[in-house]
């Protein structure tokens, strides 16, 4: 008795593929889309994080580089207990041979910065606080303030900070970028003027300002941001508006 292989038709083979591609169509922006979704919420909820440990570490008094007593706000390195933080040393402000944030306020994660940036999900963060002449400074390129502390101005980080998220890869990790401060706030944009896109194009300091509010950006009395009204053009022009 003879046996007989049997297998697919070439015309069967090609509904399997059709249906596959099909399926395949529907799935894989459906994916996209919720990963995109997973990466703003993370980052939005980094920020917040942040404003948190921010907190701490200002009402710690941990940050002191003009020793007056009163809490600073600090860079990412800082914050996680990566770097040694400002200190009032010899009459002026210096980097602290031996104290450091412990139990650091963020996870050890943070204190890996390169290019003065963080990456963690899709997105970047960078930190700015005030130099002596109340405009943004980001951290060092490697973490910390070791090569710019004689530029910070310690009165304004008793009250003042900022930070952005931007995607890595706008489009692919992320679309939207957003904001936080000293006022706990999360605000967002839709980034579609300036693109925020990884090292490419990055948000300045004062991005997120009222258009109103004057240089420079990050001093005391210059904190008027898009933070009032909804969908507010900021200096960057993208319209900014609280995260819900």
């Amino acid at each position: 008795m003879k046996s007989r292989n049997q297998g697919f038709t070439l015309i069967e083979l090609m509904i399997v593929v059709a249906i596959i591609a099909i399926i395949a169509s529907i799935a894989i922006p459906n994916l996209l889309s919720a990963r995109l979704s997973a990466n703003e919420t993370a980052a939005i909820a980094t920020l917040r994080n942040l404003a948190s440990a921010q907190a701490q570490c200002q009402a710690s008094g941990v940050i002191d580089g003009d020793g007056d007593g009163t809490g600073e706000y600090g860079f990412f390195a800082e914050l996680s207990g990566s770097k040694f933080v400002r200190a009032y040393i010899g009459g002026a402000q210096a980097i602290s041979p031996t104290v450091k944030i412990s139990p650091p306020v963020l996870s050890g994660a943070f204190g890996n910065v390169a290019g003065s940036n963080v990456s963690r999900s899709g997105y970047m963060f960078r930190i700015y606080l005030p130099d002596t002449a109340g405009k943004g400074l980001a951290e060092d390129a490697t973490g910390g303030a070791a090569l710019n502390v004689a530029n910070i101005l310690p009165d304004y980080c008793e009250t003042t900070w900022c930070a952005y998220a931007w995607p890595i890869n706008r489009g692919n990790s992320g679309k939207r970028a957003f904001f936080v401060n000293q006022q706990g706030d999360v605000l967002q944009c839709q980034n579609v003027v300036m693109s925020y896109n990884g090292t490419t194009v990055m948000p300045v300091a004062d991005a997120a300002f009222d258009t109103a509010s004057v240089a420079p950006a990050l001093t005391i009395v210059n904190v008027a941001l898009a933070v009032t009204n909804a969908n507010k053009t900021g200096k960057d022009g993208e319209a900014w508006s609280n995260v819900q």
